[in-house]
C-alpha cells in the first residue's frame, strides 16, 4: 500500500485536477493507497486575499488545466468569479470536523467543486454549512464547531506543518511514501505512471505558489 500525503489549498485549481486525476489512476490501476491531505493555505489571514479574476498572467497559466479537467469531467470555471479569491482557513476546519465523523473525502470534493464549478464563495460560514449538509455531516453541529473555532489551532498547526517542516512553497505538493514527486501534465495517465514508476515528466509543472503561479 503506498502512503500519500497531499498538501493542498481548496482554492488551487491544480489541486483539484490532481486530485481526481489520482484518484482516477488509483481506480484504473487497482494500486490500494492511503491519502493523507494536509493544508497549506495560499492567503493566510491577515494577509490581503487575491483578485485571481482580473490577473492576466494567473488566468493565462490556468490554461494547462483546461484539457485536463474536461478529460476528466470537470467544468472547472479558471478562475471562478468569486472575486477575491477566499480565505480557506474555516473551509478547512470544517474538513477537520469531517475528518472526526470519516466524510473528508466527500466534504472535501463538494468544497472544490462549489468553488471551481459552481462559483460559490467558500470562505462564508453559510456556504461551508450547506456544503456539510450535502455532505451527510449534521449542520448545527457543523455551525457551531467552526463558530467556536474548535479546530483552529489544528488547521493552523497543520498548515505550519506544510510551510516550516516540509517547506513546501506551493501546491499541490504530493509525497509517495515520503518522496516528492513533480507534476507537469494534471491527467490520469501521468498519475498511473507516477502511481507505478514512483516518477513523473521531468521539470515539473505550474503550480499555486504563496506568491503566485510558477
Amino acid at each position: 500500500m503506498l502512503d500519500i500525503l497531499f498538501v493542498t489549498d481548496f482554492v488551487c485549481p491544480y489541486c483539484l485536477v490532481a486530485k481526481v486525476a489520482l484518484e482516477e489512476a488509483l481506480k484504473e490501476t487497482g494500486i490500494e493507497a492511503c491519502i493523507q491531505v494536509q493544508p497549506l493555505e495560499l492567503t493566510p489571514e491577515p494577509v490581503g486575499r487575491v483578485d485571481t479574476c482580473h490577473d492576466e498572467v494567473r488566468k493565462k497559466h490556468y490554461q494547462i488545466l483546461a484539457e485536463p479537467a474536461r478529460a476528466l469531467g470537470l467544468d472547472m470555471k479558471l478562475p471562478p468569479a468569486v472575486c477575491p479569491r477566499p480565505y480557506t482557513r474555516l473551509a478547512f476546519e470544517g474538513f477537520c470536523f469531517a475528518r472526526e465523523k470519516g466524510l473528508e473525502e466527500v466534504y472535501s470534493d463538494l468544497v472544490y467543486r462549489a468553488y471551481f464549478e459552481q462559483e460559490q464563495d467558500i470562505g462564508e460560514l453559510d456556504t461551508l454549512c450547506e456544503i456539510a449538509g450535502m455532505a451527510g455531516l449534521v449542520r448545527d453541529d457543523f455551525r457551531q464547531a467552526l463558530m467556536k473555532g474548535i479546530y483552529t489551532g489544528q488547521v493552523k498547526e497543520e498548515t505550519a506543518c506544510s510551510r516550516d517542516v516540509l517547506k513546501v512553497g506551493g501546491v499541490p505538493a504530493i509525497y509517495i511514501n515520503g518522496e516528492s514527486v513533480c507534476v507537469e501534465k494534471y491527467t490520469k495517465e501521468e498519475m498511473i505512471q507516477i502511481l507505478r514508476q514512483g516518477q513523473a515528466s521531468a521539470g515539473g509543472g505550474f503550480a499555486c505558489g504563496v506568491d503566485g503561479c510558477g
